[in-house]
């Protein structure tokens, strides 16, 4: 069984993974759904302003703070090759790193990026739009999967 330090960083793990799941998981649900609803406008306007509000500190606190915590488990996981959980271990670090926090990297934010280049009452706006909130919330839904994924490996590794 998992125990002392290395038992904190995991439970530490999955409350960081369950919440970002949470709040990509509310995206997915009905945020992205509330947004496209809107004139392309209004959405594109909305959506800016609530990736400005993103990269505030309460929530890369918890976003990038997972991700280090997720490296750190990972490294200390190799290091220690711990008789039981270490598939779990591994397998959640990885679903974070690269499902969660890759695909923010290389899929979401480039798309955050060229929205807020655009002027919302555009038509070049009003065009992407469309495409934005398809492809943007796809790749979202990948994003809380796998955190979620992250969190319950990390779970069963306690078990």
């Amino acid at each position: 069984m998992i125990d002392g330090p290395y038992f904190v960083l995991t439970v530490l793990g999955v409350l960081g993974c369950g919440l970002v799941a949470g709040v990509f998981c509310g995206f997915s649900t009905f945020v992205m759904r509330g947004l496209a609803e809107l004139p392309p406008a209004q959405g594109v306007a909305a959506m800016n302003a609530i990736n400005v509000a993103a990269v505030r500190p309460a929530f890369m606190l918890v976003f990038v703070g997972s991700a280090g915590l997720c490296a750190v488990l990972a490294v200390v996981t190799f290091v220690l090759l711990p008789d039981e959980g270490t598939v779990e271990l591994l397998l959640g670090s990885a679903l974070y790193l690269f499902g969660t926090f890759g695909v923010t990297v290389v899929a979401n934010v480039p798309r955050n990026d060229a929205l807020l280049k655009l002027a919302p009452g555009t038509p070049e706006a009003a065009v992407y739009w469309r495409s934005y909130v398809r492809e943007w919330t796809m790749w979202n839904h990948i994003r809380a999967v796998a955190s979620a994924a992250a969190a319950v490996s990390y779970t069963l590794a306690l078990t």
